[in-house]
């Protein structure tokens, strides 16, 4: 049964972090479930927004929420007033301050939530399967993914009985821990029935040490980071050549 791993949960501690960071003691079981209500809040309020990942962090008095989108406009809103009534509702969740951090995807073709997602609601609007896959695989692949698989299972195009249908392009190595796999399922509610889409994406190897605690930090940063050309040697490749040229 090797195939139905969870690729996310089996590479946790080496290339893929954790969703909710904090520590709860004994009495853990409390957060985990005001976690739960707090992404099932966010997701069916903004449905909209093609949210992919919710990071949780907590503090004694303080709970922080990194919500990663594509779309970060219809949750900010004007002036950011949508934020801010959104940080409110949260509260009365929470009971404590709530600080929310938007970080935009940069790329959410090599995204498997958002990729997932796209399939079923184009299933739902009756577009032929085989269509919506292969158009995603192809902006997956022109993203510069290593490796897309997509299944479809259930009454595919209204058929009597149900069936699976798999569809994959390049390399998705399962196996491979380094590997950046990312995996989503998601569901198409159709006159027929609903069918389950899942997706794993291949973003490519990991070497080195990777921070698993990007989450909050990495939204801060998006913005205030500049973009700067490097060499094949990073910074360092760029320092070796002013040295050189000097």
């Amino acid at each position: 049964m090797g195939q139905k791993v969870n690729p996310i949960g089996l590479r946790l501690g080496i290339v893929k972090g954790w969703e909710s960071n904090w520590y709860g003691g004994k009495n853990f079981e409390t957060k985990l479930v005001e976690d739960d209500k707090i992404r099932k809040y966010i997701n069916a309020r903004l449905q909209k927004a093609s949210i992919s990942k919710i990071y949780i962090e907590r503090t004694l008095k303080l709970v922080t929420v990194t919500i990663n989108t594509a779309r970060p406009g219809l949750i900010i809103g004007k002036a950011g007033q949508e934020v801010d009534k959104l940080k409110e509702e949260l509260k009365k969740i929470t009971n404590k301050e709530v600080q929310i951090n938007i970080s935009e995807i940069k790329r959410p073709e090599l995204d498997a939530v958002l990729i997932a997602q796209t399939i079923a609601k184009q299933i739902e609007g009756r577009m032929f399967y085989r269509r919506a896959v292969k158009t995603a695989i192809a902006s997956t692949i022109r993203a510069g993914a290593d490796g897309i698989k997509v299944s479809i299972s259930g009454r595919i195009g209204g058929a009597e009985m149900a069936r699976t249908e798999h569809f994959k392009e390049g390399s998705t190595p399962l196996h491979t821990l380094r590997a950046d796999i990312d995996y989503s399922h998601a569901e198409a509610h159709t006159t027929y029935g609903r069918l389950g889409v899942k997706v794993w994406i291949c973003r490519g190897l990991v070497y080195g040490k990777k921070d698993l605690f990007q989450s909050a930090v990495e939204s801060k940063e998006v913005k205030s980071t500049p973009n700067k050309r490097m060499g094949r040697g990073g910074d360092f490749g760029s320092q070796r050549r002013r040295k050189s040229n000097q």
